[in-house]
């Protein structure tokens, strides 16, 4: 996660003007149900919109382990999406094969550090795709 509870609660009352702009970059909520709880999950994730989608990458800083997030949506797609002040249903699908290098070449424009995250894990970092529902 980007940063604590405390910011995505400023970025969900503010509507993105806090906590949209991060560090050069932006940031969206992705909002997934936990596999196990059930329970409504939030995650602060750089994104870019590519076309009519939004791409995100489920990098957990090059761990060997994937983020709790992208478990939960590979267990439930149907995801919540905010940009901004932009809240809206969405399926999260992982990028095919196809897809995933122009696709990550985006992303690594957006943020350097996912290039050094894949070269620290074993683990192909998965590029996540959310399509409006």
């Amino acid at each position: 996660m980007l940063f604590g509870r405390e910011h995505v609660e400023r970025y969900q009352e503010t509507d993105g003007t806090e906590g949209h702009d991060w560090q050069g970059t932006t940031t969206l909520l992705l909002t997934t149900i936990g596999r196990k709880s059930g329970e409504r999950r939030t995650s602060p994730l750089i994104y870019r919109k590519q076309g009519d989608v939004y791409t995100v990458i489920a990098s957990k800083g090059g761990d060997d382990e994937p983020p709790l997030w992208y478990l939960n949506l590979q267990a439930n797609p149907e995801v919540e999406v905010q940009v901004l002040g932009d809240k809206f249903a969405a399926r999260a699908r992982t990028a095919t094969d196809e897809e995933k290098p122009a696709l990550w070449k985006v992303m690594a424009d957006t943020w350097p550090a996912y290039d050094d995250y894949q070269r620290k894990t074993e683990r192909a970092i998965p590029v996540v795709v959310l399509e409006r529902a």
